[in-house]
């Protein structure tokens, strides 16, 4: 086995034991899910999904969109491929309207079935957005200052096509790993995706837990996007072992339609149920860009 190999392979070991560990930091810890405590404690959870929100948007526009665009482009001039219609733009806009459909068309059948659980709209027209049911707002609110934190809010649905969107692209960014030539430019990769994926997954974490996932399925979903870089790291050395070149266009239009999709969920589900919700607005706002600081000072960094 070569040097390079052992690198990989030791990038591989690190990223799925350092995301299994942030990961689940908010599953186990009881603070993360209890959620008739104190309204300190309510304000904090808000922050730190304002943070998580922060970190989301950053992820979306500075890492998630940009690493797509250069990687269609960069294909579709290998292919020389030629068109005044903006086509890498059209492929995420394919991958926010599949997600806006589906959903609808699940709390259609969600509706028609009875269910209340999900029939909230996703920005609310009033300030307080209350409608969750009555068992909610009775435990979720004080006196006049109260916090809103409507855990329902966060349909699990929506978490779900959050852990996938996700999951794509840390399966591609593990893909990028595998691929590489140099141990050096491994070893660089690794560590900023080893931060970077360090910090979304705890915020993933944290939006998985508040929208009332049984333990077991965040601990599942959790696992399952620790495994992505790892698997896509795999792929990327089997492709390099095997010599193959293939593939490239498929990669960057899967890498458009999780773009899409983290877009609709970044800016539809996550950043207004906390803006839509009253309290502490200036304060929110502050922890959101705090949030998106952080990743923009590691992608200058990087």
């Amino acid at each position: 086995m070569d040097y390079l190999l052992k690198v990989k392979i030791c990038a591989l070991v690190g990223l799925l034991c350092l995301t299994l560990l942030f990961g689940f930091i908010p599953a186990r810890l009881k603070w993360f899910r209890d959620t008739s405590g104190t309204e300190t404690h309510r304000v904090v959870l808000s922050l730190i999904s304002c943070f998580a929100g922060g970190v989301f948007l950053a992820a979306c526009l500075l890492d998630i969109i940009p690493d797509y665009l250069s990687d269609i482009h960069d294909v579709l001039e290998a292919q020389k491929v030629e068109t005044s219609f903006p086509l890498p733009e059209f492929i995420i806009a394919a991958g926010f309207f599949t997600v806006l459909i589906v959903e609808r068309i699940v709390l259609n059948c969600r509706e028609a079935g009875g269910a209340s659980e999900e029939r909230a709209p996703l920005i609310h027209s009033n300030g307080h957005g209350h409608g969750h049911g009555q068992a909610a707002s009775h435990d979720l609110e004080s006196s006049g200052h109260h916090v809103h934190l409507d855990l329902h809010a966060h349909s699990s649905f929506r978490s779900f096509m959050l852990f996938l969107s996700l999951s794509f692209h840390s399966l591609f960014e593990g893909l990028a790993i595998g691929l590489q030539s140099t141990d050096s430019k491994v070893l660089e990769i690794c560590i900023a995706i080893l931060i970077h994926k360090s910090i979304i997954v705890f915020s993933l974490s944290v939006k998985l837990v508040q929208s009332a996932l049984p333990p077991i399925w965040v601990a599942a979903y959790i696992g399952v996007f620790a495994m992505m870089s790892p698997i896509g790291i795999a792929i990327g050395i089997s492709v390099m072992e095997a010599q193959l070149t293939s593939g490239a266009l498929i990669q960057a239009v899967l890498e458009g339609l999780a773009a899409g999709t983290f877009v609709y969920i970044t800016f539809m589900e996550i950043l207004p149920h906390e803006l839509n919700s009253p309290g502490r607005q200036l304060l929110k706002v502050l922890f959101i860009l705090l949030g998106f600081s952080v990743m923009a000072g590691l992608t200058f960094v990087d």
